[in-house]
């Protein structure tokens, strides 16, 4: 049903690729729902709050064309999640066992969705849970990671950097981890740092065995 919430977030979304940023003016951007990267049953998946607006609502691919995407893609090459460090283009990475989604896939004003733009997309995060079956999850983020507990019906565990839990469910036990998001605020003022945001990739890899 296309409630007012969501109305809201895809006029959001036409607007900024109607009138772009002058740095991307030769860009046709995609201005819609942004789906997940990566299919199929994976052990790790990847849960942002939301699609930039000058990054995956251009470029159509989750944390793909900004500064965070950077970050995250440099991290998921690394712990051998991705085939490279692209991070600038729907075309230049694929992923490794690994899926990205998000709370909500349309780009919110401000970066941040309401709360009932978040219910409405909950049915597609718990439908994505149910396909991927990761053992892992990776929340970025305080709401991700609430939002990702709360789905799971798991105990309220307090957000932190490399906050771990595991929870029961019905397709097996998962282990939930929790990361600062990589969006500039947080690693220009080093709130995160590389070494900080591989250790919790290191940590998901010994997981895994």
């Amino acid at each position: 049903m296309r409630t007012a919430s969501s109305a809201r977030l895809r006029k959001y979304c036409t607007d900024v690729a109607q009138t772009k940023r002058k740095a991307y003016t030769d860009w046709t951007y995609w201005g819609r729902p942004v789906p997940n990267f990566g299919k199929g049953k994976v052990s790790l998946l990847v849960i942002g709050l939301a699609p930039a607006a000058h990054g995956a609502n251009r470029t159509s691919r989750m944390f793909t064309g900004d500064r965070s995407g950077e970050w995250l893609y440099r991290a998921l090459h690394k712990a051998g999640f991705a085939k490279t460090a692209g991070y600038e283009r729907a075309d230049d990475n694929e992923l490794i066992d690994c899926m990205i989604t998000s709370v909500a896939h349309c780009a919110p004003p401000d970066n941040k969705p309401a709360k009932d733009e978040i219910e409405n997309c909950r049915p597609f995060l718990e439908r994505t849970l149910r396909d991927a079956k990761p053992k892992a999850i990776l929340c970025l983020g305080g709401l991700a990671w609430e939002e990702t507990l709360r789905m799971l019906g798991a105990s309220r565990v307090k957000f932190a950097h490399g906050a771990q839990t595991s929870v029961k469910t019905d397709i097996g036990t998962i282990k939930v981890f929790a990361s600062f998001h990589p969006s500039q605020q947080n690693t220009f003022t080093k709130r995160l740092t590389e070494p900080m945001f591989d250790s919790v990739f290191n940590a998901i890899r010994l997981s895994l065995y």
